[in-house]
């Protein structure tokens, strides 16, 4: 990997567009629709605020790559502000499908909007099952189901009832302090946190009815299996959510986690940023005899901002980009990174 976000890189980076939000407060957190037109920021204002960016004359009127708009000089304008929590947002994330919104707070609350036409949004749920503040959520990336991580140091996973609300349908303990920030992995098995105790942990469902076979004295090899989350809806099987992994390679606090695809196959790769100010990336692969994941370390970069924390890392998601990402820090930059595949 390089050191730098130019030095080794056939990529350009530069500041192409500012929005001035009418958030009253800080902007925590953002995150893009799936179809990559509309944009959320959540704020300590309480409120969160959806944006469009309005054509100008120069936009491409037949979209850009992948039938996709693209994205011209317009003015980025609020389409609306989504009021209900009582004090500070601190994260805001879409469904796979776009149709959903999920945002959380200070105020132990996560609030699920449905995002229908014309900018309008309807609560779909609030949902009060963390005693802490609420610091992150995560969709699935096929399913509708969610994670949120919180200053209780659990982990909670909600889905839909067609007949009733949205629920909690289990909750993952395991951190000794809070949980900052949550990544599922692309194929939806696997469930990755980031927290306050320094620790990196991975979790997935795994049935375990298998154990019967072995009980009755027959070989079985592999008597754990990891399933999809689907698995648990659907109310069949024996199992449980479990870590199958922990890493402590964090000598302070780790704030951020994102879970990328990789170039070497496998699970993808993990990359977590934290007060140590240490970039460090993981190859994930699985273990055909066990259930348990040992992340590989490819790289680890040291002040990767300098003396100051490394608060966010996203990788990022286009096709063919799967080697770069990008992290911010307190000193108050973005740096671009790009993985050297050969080194790995």
């Amino acid at each position: 990997m390089e050191g730098s976000s130019s030095s080794g890189s056939d990529l350009a980076f530069k500041s192409s567009q500012t929005i001035h939000t009418e958030h009253l407060k800080t902007v925590r957190a953002v995150a893009w629709s799936p179809a990559g037109k509309t944009l959320a920021t959540a704020s300590f204002d309480s409120n969160v605020g959806i944006w469009e960016q309005g054509r100008d004359n120069d936009a491409d009127e037949d979209g850009g790559e992948d039938g996709e708009a693209g994205l011209g000089n317009g003015e980025w304008e609020c389409i609306g502000t989504l009021e209900g929590h009582e004090t500070e947002c601190k994260s805001v994330a879409y469904s796979a499908s776009g149709t959903l919104l999920a945002s959380c707070s200070r105020d132990k609350s996560v609030w699920i909007w449905e995002v229908q036409p014309d900018a309008e949004f309807e609560c779909m749920g609030v949902l009060l099952e963390h005693s802490q503040d609420v610091k992150c959520v995560a969709w699935h990336p096929q399913e509708e189901i969610l994670a949120s991580g919180s200053y209780d140091d659990t982990i909670k996973l909600y889905v839909d009832d067609p007949s009733d609300d949205w629920y909690c349908f289990t909750t993952l303990k395991g951190h000794d302090s809070t949980v900052w920030s949550l990544a599922w992995s692309p194929c939806g098995r696997y469930l990755a946190s980031a927290s306050d105790d320094k620790t990196l942990r991975i979790w997935a469902y795994v049935d375990i009815s298998a154990t019967a076979a072995e009980n009755a004295g027959e070989k079985n090899n592999k008597v754990l299996q990891v399933k999809p989350p689907s698995t648990l809806t659907s109310g069949q099987g024996d199992g449980r959510w479990v870590q199958v992994s922990v890493v402590e390679d964090a000598e302070r606090s780790l704030y951020s986690v994102s879970w990328g695809k990789g170039k070497s196959g496998g699970l993808g790769w993990v990359a977590s940023v934290g007060g140590d100010g240490t970039l460090r990336v993981y190859d994930i692969q699985e273990d055909p005899s066990s259930v348990a994941l040992k992340p590989k370390l490819i790289t680890s970069i040291p002040d990767a901002h300098g003396v100051y924390d490394v608060n966010g890392v996203s990788w990022n998601p286009r096709r063919g980009f799967e080697d770069v990402l990008a992290t911010v820090g307190d000193d108050g930059s973005v740096k671009i990174w790009r993985v050297d595949s050969g080194k790995c």
